[in-house]
């Protein structure tokens, strides 16, 4: 069964600049969808094609890589809902202040299965845009 302390474990490597280790417990095959209309935004059907799109692009722009804070989690069976803020600095020296909330759906085995991520479409935007 899902707890919120394995949840919240597995989310703080992702605080602590160990996203290769949040990663692990990701699926290979994992259907991840972000929402909005900006330039990250898109449905990928593979951890790669993920983070080749999203966190490879982002480490470009934010001096210091994609660093996440869990605000606030919630957990009902097989799904967390997670509520993360960006800790960055754009390449430019502006913060990246961004909230997220990711719904995330677990198989048996304790691994990320499923993703639907939502955040400020505009500042995204901005980002790239500024950075690139």
């Amino acid at each position: 069964m899902l707890s919120k302390d394995t949840v919240k474990a597995l989310f703080s490597n992702l605080e602590t600049g160990h996203s290769d280790q949040f990663f692990e417990r990701v699926r290979d095959d994992v259907d991840w969808t972000v929402m909005g209309t900006h330039p990250l935004a898109g449905h990928y059907r593979s951890k790669r094609a993920f983070l080749d799109a999203t966190f490879a692009r982002l480490g470009k722009v934010l001096k210091d890589g994609v660093i996440l804070k869990v605000v606030d989690l919630h957990v009902d069976g097989d799904v967390a809902i997670v509520e993360l803020r960006a800790l960055s600095t754009a390449n430019n020296g502006k913060p990246f202040d961004n909230t997220y909330c990711w719904v995330c759906t677990f198989d048996r085995d304790g691994r990320i299965a499923k993703v639907r991520a939502y955040l400020d479409s505009a500042l995204v935007a901005r980002l790239i845009e500024e950075n690139e």
